[in-house]
């Protein structure tokens, strides 16, 4: 059974800001999200665990974690999580700041936005088709 984290996204207000920041250092190699404490349950979060990332007080990303690294540096040990570099539009869920990460339970986590869509458009009753931006604004409104 996996798990994911939840982590804050200091300084992004959306989530386009955040792709554009991540590919920029991209070109650095993989991305790594350092933190100070390692993840005591890292063979969990390595079964297709993801990062949840919070933005402007919403769930509203993730990437999955393709594994954790020992980092050290002049504070001693840290611990590098290597994400994927696909970021995945969530639906959005409220959640309030913290800091550090905290552990989010795979039947508590969100789900993708682009399932939603799929499931509009698979729903006979639809009668349309539902961007992934209009499930963003509906579920943003509550309607989703």
């Amino acid at each position: 059974m996996s798990v994911n984290l939840l982590i804050v996204s200091v300084g992004i207000t959306t989530v386009d800001q955040l792709r554009s920041n991540q590919s920029r250092r991209l070109i650095a190699g993989p991305l790594c999200h350092v933190t100070k404490q390692r993840p005591q349950r890292e063979a969990e979060l390595l079964d297709g665990g993801s990062v949840y990332w919070i933005i402007k007080g919403h769930i509203a990303a993730r990437q999955k974690v393709v594994e954790l690294e020992r980092l050290f540096d002049h504070e001693g040990e840290k611990c590098g999580v290597i994400l994927d570099s696909e970021l995945i539009e969530t639906e959005l869920f409220s959640r309030g700041p913290h800091q550090g990460w905290r552990y989010l339970e795979v039947e508590d986590s969100p789900r993708d936005l682009r399932d939603l869509v799929e499931e509009a458009e698979n729903d006979d009753d639809s009668e349309g088709e539902l961007s992934e931006e209009m499930a963003a604004e509906l579920k943003s409104l509550g309607l989703l």
